[in-house]
Formats: C-alpha cells, structure tokens, sequence
C-alpha cells in the first residue's frame, strides 16, 4: 500500500478537492492506492479513481494541445490537473502535475481575465502545490485567496458555490497569527456557500464542522437537522461511479460530527 508523503502543515492538507465535477476540500488522502484485487469494495475506490482522474487528464491535456486557444479547454485541464494531482503518492509528482495546472491557469486568466473557472481552478492548482511545500508555503495561500475571491466576484454560485465554499475553508484552517485565518470571515463564507446551494452536503458538513469546533449549539443543531432532510434526495442527485469517493468521505464525515456532537447537544 502506497504512502503519502507530506512535509507542510497539518492546516495545509486542506485544499480544494475536484472530483466529478464538485470542488470539495480534501478530508482525507486518497493516495492510498490499494493493490488491485486486494481487500474490500472501499478499499478499491482509490483505484478506480485513480483510473478515472488518469484517464481525464490525458485526454485533457491532448485537447488543450490541439486548442490552445478554447478558454474552455484550459479550464478543463486545470480541474483534471487538480484531480490527477490528488491521486499523488509524493510532493515530486504532486508538485509536477499542479504546476502544469498553474501554467494553463495562468495563460488563461492573462488572455480572459474574466474567467471564474479559469481563477477558481489556478486556485485550487496552487493549493496542490502548497501542500508540497514548508517553506513559502504561506506566499502560496496568500495567491489562493485572491483568486478564490476573483472566482466569487465573477460567478460565487460555481460549483455548488465553490469559490465561497473555499474561501471559508481557506479562513477556517488557516492559523490566525502570520496566515490569513479569520473565524469571521470563515463564518461568512461558509454560511454564504450553504445559502447559494442549501442542498450540497458538502457545504453543510463544512458549517456543522465549524459551529462544532466553536461550540454553537444552535447552529450545530440546524446543520444536523439541514443534513438529515437532505440526505435522501442529495444521494439521488449526486449519484454514479463518479461520486463513489465523494460519498464516502461525506459518509465518514456525517457520522463523525454526529458522534462528536453528542456531547454538546445532550447539554
């Protein structure tokens, strides 16, 4: 079973997720590539989705080298970099595949500027890179930030209100002293992704997470409540082999906040 080797902050393993078409903050590493054939049907997942996001990658790559010019193909490639990127199993190939994203990003904004998806995925590239690096590493969410907010500015409603969704997250995880942590703006921004789209767990769980953490007890409890209503139609609407990852992740996540928030409910 393969390793991920991760030499920055804890914080800076929270980077935005790209997976099917849903920008998400990674909870957990799905470097874990288990060897084919071996152990349960979860225990594979990793597998196929490294699979898929290979898959995507190249044929992205070729259509970005056949079209230069398609703003669209750029922006697609910076998301199947991001995905690719994920599946890594070192800071050298991670760091390989997310400059590549960081470049097509970068062409993309200096010719469109006004490309949301274009600022959103340069974002979420230089996120992979972050969690390459120690040193410099702060510079690198600093650039984060301002294209996450340019991604808001331009269309915040993307991706199930991404571009909010991982400006909060940025503000949550960050230290507050020498970093841009801020309990206020992650606040702010994560209530505002779950008001753009109410009924994408992601942006629920990341609220719950967060008035957990602060010991809000109201607040924690309308999540969970928000969480249960929509559960059921949420696993019809993001459904297929797409989404196998994702749901896992918001599965063990849902159950843990659930279990972690006993304690402050029952009082």
């Amino acid at each position: 079973m393969g390793a991920t080797h991760n030499s920055t902050p804890s914080w800076l393993s929270v980077v935005p997720r790209f997976w099917g078409g849903v920008a998400l903050l990674a909870r957990v590493s799905f470097a874990l590539v288990v060897e084919p054939g071996v152990g349960s049907a979860a225990e594979q997942l990793p597998v196929a989705g490294l699979a898929l996001a290979q898959s995507a990658f190249e044929a992205s790559l070729a259509r970005l080298h056949n079209e230069p010019t398609n703003a669209v193909a750029a922006w697609e490639f910076g998301r199947a970099a991001f995905d690719r990127a994920e599946f890594s199993t070192n800071d050298a190939e991670r760091a390989a595949i997310a400059v590549q994203g960081i470049a097509a990003g970068r062409k993309l904004i200096a010719r469109v500027p006004d490309s949301g998806p274009g600022h959103y995925y340069l974002g979420m590239n230089l996120g992979q890179l972050a969690r390459t690096k120690l040193l410099g590493a702060l510079k690198i969410v600093d650039e984060m930030e301002r294209e996450f907010k340019a991604a808001a500015a331009l269309d915040e409603r993307f991706d199930h209100a991404g571009p909010q969704r991982n400006l909060g997250l940025l503000y949550y995880e960050a230290p507050v002293f020498g970093s841009i942590g801020s309990r206020t703006k992650a606040r702010r921004h994560l209530e505002r992704a779950a008001e753009l789209a109410p009924d994408f767990p992601e942006n629920r769980l990341n609220l719950a997470a967060a008035f957990l953490k602060w010991g809000e007890k109201s607040p924690l409890k309308r999540e969970l409540d928000a969480l249960t209503k929509l559960w059921p139609a949420a696993k019809t609407n993001f459904a297929g082999a797409q989404w196998a990852m994702t749901w896992q992740d918001w599965s063990r996540r849902e159950r843990q906040l659930r279990a972690d928030s006993a304690a402050l409910l029952s009082h």
